[in-house]
């Protein structure tokens, strides 16, 4: 089964999660969802909340990075879902998706629950 990270490598966090991985013999296919041809689909975002847990999509998103895309507090989850799809800056990273499960890598040892 593939093992995939979605990837910010622009992330300093996200680059330690990869590493990671690379180090526990694990070869994700990295996917750079920032990247306008890589990024997630309105669907992909509900799907992923759905693997890590049926969680609400406010629990992977980028709190610090809400307000500035015009996000309230007060958004409901479908606004949040469509303002991830939108700016995938919003979007908590790294995260690992193995089957039907994924996690947050916060912290990124956590990205070895999936191997």
């Amino acid at each position: 089964m593939t093992y995939t990270l979605l990837h910010n490598p622009g992330c300093s966090t996200s680059r330690k999660g990869l590493e990671l991985l690379h180090e526990s013999g694990i070869q994700p296919r990295v996917r750079k969802y920032m990247t306008v041809s890589e990024q997630l689909s309105l669907e992909e975002l509900v799907d992923l909340a759905a693997k890590l847990g049926g969680v609400s999509p406010r629990d992977f998103l980028r709190q610090k990075n809400a307000a500035d895309a015009g996000l309230s507090e007060t958004a409901s989850d479908a606004e949040v879902f469509a303002a991830m799809a939108e700016n995938p800056k919003l979007i908590q990273r790294p995260i690992g998706i193995k089957g039907k499960k994924a996690v947050l890598g916060r912290p990124v040892e956590r990205l070895l629950d999936l191997s």
